[in-house]
Order: C-alpha cells, then structure tokens, then sequence
C-alpha cells in the first residue's frame, strides 16, 4: 500500500474523530437516557446504522452535500434539547430509568441516527476533498466511525462519573447546533436561494477546532474536585 494511501487513510480519521468530537458527545447525552445495561446495544445500532448512512452519503455524495434541511433539522433539535437542560434542569438531574421499553429503545436509537445523518454532510465534503479513490474514503471515515463509537462509550461513563460534565455536555450540544444553523444556511443559500453572497461562510474546521478547545477546557473544570465547604 503506497505511503499516500496510508497518510490519507490516517487523516482521515483523525479528521473524523475532531470534525466530530461534539457528535460523540451528543450520542453520549442520547443513550444516557436509557438504563445502563442498554446503552452499549443502542451504540451498538448506532454503528451499524453510521456504516450504512455514511456509505450511501458517500455514494450519492453530489445528492447528500445539498440535504440543507437534513442538517437545519438535526440543529433545530441539538438546540432545543441544549434550551431545554438550562432552562428545566431539574429534569436534567432526574437519573435515568432502571427499565425501557421497545418503543424508548428504538426512540433513543432514530435520534443517533438522525445525528449520524446530519453530520454525514460535512463528513462527505471532508471526505471527498481529500481523495477521490473511493475505496480509500470509505476505509478512513468507517474506521473514523469505530473510534467515535469508543469515544462516545467513554463519554457515557464521564456522564456517569461527573455530574457536572453533563452541563459542559449539553453547552457542546449548543454549539454543535449552531454549527449545523450555519452549514444548513450556507447551503440553503447557495443552492436553493441561488445567493452565494447571503453565505456566512463559516470556516467548519476551525468552529470545530473552537468546540474541541471548549470541550477540553470544560472536561479539566467538569472533573476537577469541588473545594471543600
């Protein structure tokens, strides 16, 4: 396998993994709803459910790279449920069920998905830029995907373990929706509108970096220990 390859099999991973850090962390928030011993299964769906999304966005990228409301969706919900934690957050303390039904299960499991959907657009533009061999593609975003599925397992137990990382949590919740608001309206502008100029041109990288930075920053406040009283 030639070195070029490699390097950009491995940056796209990586590229994976950080372009979507407040992805891990919204699936982390997700599945923290369900009881314990479910949370494992429902990522579990959650992987198959990433393969299959992401490998059709990769087939029909030209189509997916214009799905403005996919991503006007999946903000409008991350926002509303980051609104909800601060504004009713004796809802946000209450711990989760020892037991769910069928129907919760399944519930939790089509909100991953959406997630996984929403955030397959930037996925794909990323994706495409670096390479046109697709079989290099589909080897670098689906091993980017294994390793957000480990990264959302260990958020799950950070959740667990700190109660104050669910407030940092749900800030990246935030500003993931506000990222998803601006790609949506930028595309939106550009292909339905037919108005290049309207764009914000939000550089997606660098926000992402900017989240990254918040979600580092927070995780040393989350899980510092209280000063005694």
């Amino acid at each position: 396998m030639e070195a070029g390859v490699i390097s950009v099999i491995l940056t796209l991973i990586v590229l994976e993994v950080i372009l979507s850090a407040d992805n891990a962390l919204i699936l982390g928030v997700l599945v923290q709803k369900l009881p314990a011993h479910m949370r494992r299964r429902a990522l579990f769906y959650g992987i198959l459910g990433a393969y299959i999304l992401r490998g059709l966005a990769l087939l029909f990228a030209a189509l997916v790279i214009k799905l403005w409301w996919v991503q006007a969706l999946g903000a409008a919900y991350l926002l509303f449920i980051a609104l909800r934690h601060f504004l009713k957050p004796e809802e946000g303390h209450a711990p989760p069920p020892l037991e769910a039904s069928a129907a919760q299960f399944w519930k939790v499991v089509a909100q991953v998905e959406l997630m996984d959907l929403a955030f397959a657009v930037d996925s794909v533009l990323v994706a495409v830029a670096l390479s046109d061999k697709l079989w290099v593609i589909f080897t670098g975003v689906f091993l980017g995907i294994l390793a957000l599925r480990m990264l959302a397992s260990f958020v799950v137990s950070l959740l667990d373990r700190f109660p104050r990382f669910k407030h940092l949590a749900y800030v990246v919740v935030g500003l993931a929706g506000v990222k998803l608001v601006f790609g949506a309206w930028d595309k939106m502008a550009k292909e339905v509108l037919h108005r290049p100029e309207l764009a914000v041109g939000l550089d997606k990288e660098a926000f992402s970096l900017f989240i990254l930075a918040v979600l580092l920053l927070g995780s040393l406040w989350a899980t510092r220990k209280p000063a005694p009283a």
